[in-house]
């Protein structure tokens, strides 16, 4: 099902704030503070509450949910001093996944995808993402994420990943993003093994319907995926101080991301192979009714034909006047049937 959507008015300037994505009720503005030895989690009902509480000597994961609240994004925009076109590119959710270099700060976009199980489809969520020197924006536009682990490896302090700064809590976001992908795949990959299964044993107009959601699931994937490779392939060349030490961790995440997109045009070939397979099924079935259907119209041809001439009324028939006429036609019909038949077998058309 597609999400309802609102598009920016034409002819507007550049960087025009504007919401285009569904309307959602929910506001978070949660922060992270982090270094080896300390860890800081709480938060605010305000952006402008967040100007006291920044600190340059620890690394910050700020979260905002709700794109909807633009006064908030603007606030928080004026605040970090990102550019007007920044802004209007977090709140048009319609972006693909894409890293722009703003000199003091680097904008990147991604897809964050989620299974529903009830549905048996996948949504796509847009998740933008501000690095700075000792801080890290994201922005998302309902609540609900992928990002627990990272939390909760932040607050257990496991891993090196309160050591590091920034750089490094990019890329643990980005490489849950991609991991989750895989989880993605596996549900799509099982459900791919049903329906060739059901195509196999009872192609039934009803596998028409899945085949046809799986495909749509798959191309979303494939359509958040492959600009994710562009991305992650610049990050690993990106010669930004923001990025320059986690250069041999993105090349890990890119090495995923190309696992993912093999798996992505597999499973697409084996949807596709499915549906030529149910619709040649589907035809070999008609086409063995179609068989059937013609022999027994060609059996009772010459019967029908032998049957019309003694049911003429014509008063002159000798044969009508033979004692054994009717015994001695039901024959003639009999084995005129049982050589047509002898007659197809012997050409192999049954």
């Amino acid at each position: 099902m597609r999400r309802k959507t609102t598009r920016k008015q034409p002819g507007s300037p550049p960087g025009t704030l504007v919401y285009t994505g569904p309307p959602v009720e929910e506001f978070e503005l949660t922060v992270i503070q982090y270094d080896a030895h300390t860890y800081r989690e709480f938060s605010l009902e305000r952006v402008e509450d967040l100007s006291s509480r920044l600190d340059p000597s620890l690394t910050t994961w700020i979260n905002l949910v709700g794109l909807h609240h633009v006064g908030a994004i603007e606030a928080l925009g004026s605040m970090l001093h990102l550019h007007p076109l920044t802004l209007e590119d977090i709140l048009n959710v319609i972006q693909r996944p894409k890293l722009e270099d703003y000199e003091d700060y680097l904008f990147l976009v991604f897809h964050m995808l989620t299974y529903d199980h009830a549905a048996r489809t996948v949504e796509s969520e847009q998740v933008s993402m501000v690095l700075k020197d000792h801080i890290l924006v994201t922005f998302q536009e309902r609540k609900g994420d992928v990002f627990e682990p990272v939390r909760d490896r932040l607050r257990r302090n496991r891993g090196i990943i309160r050591t590091h700064g920034t750089d490094y809590l990019l890329y643990a976001l980005a490489d849950v993003i991609v991991d989750h992908y895989f989880l993605i795949l596996e549900h799509l990959e099982e459900e791919t093994e049903r329906l060739e299964t059901q195509v196999v044993e009872d192609p039934s107009p009803q596998v028409v319907s899945p085949l046809h959601t799986v495909k749509r699931n798959l191309l979303t994937l494939r359509k958040s995926v492959w600009p994710l490779r562009e991305v992650l392939a610049a990050l690993t060349r990106e010669q930004s101080s923001l990025v320059s030490r986690v250069g041999l961790y993105m090349r890990d995440v890119y090495d995923h991301t190309i696992q993912v997109i093999d798996m992505v045009e597999t499973l697409r070939d084996m949807a596709s192979g499915l549906l030529d397979l149910y619709l040649s099924s589907v035809s070999n079935r008609m086409n063995e009714v179609m068989k059937v259907l013609t022999i027994i119209a060609t059996l009772f041809m010459p019967l029908t034909f032998i049957a019309g001439i003694y049911g003429m009324n014509f008063r002159y028939m000798p044969e009508l006047e033979w004692r054994w006429g009717y015994p001695a036609v039901l024959a003639l019909m009999l084995a005129l049937g049982i050589g047509m038949l002898f007659y197809f077998k012997r050409k192999k058309w049954l």
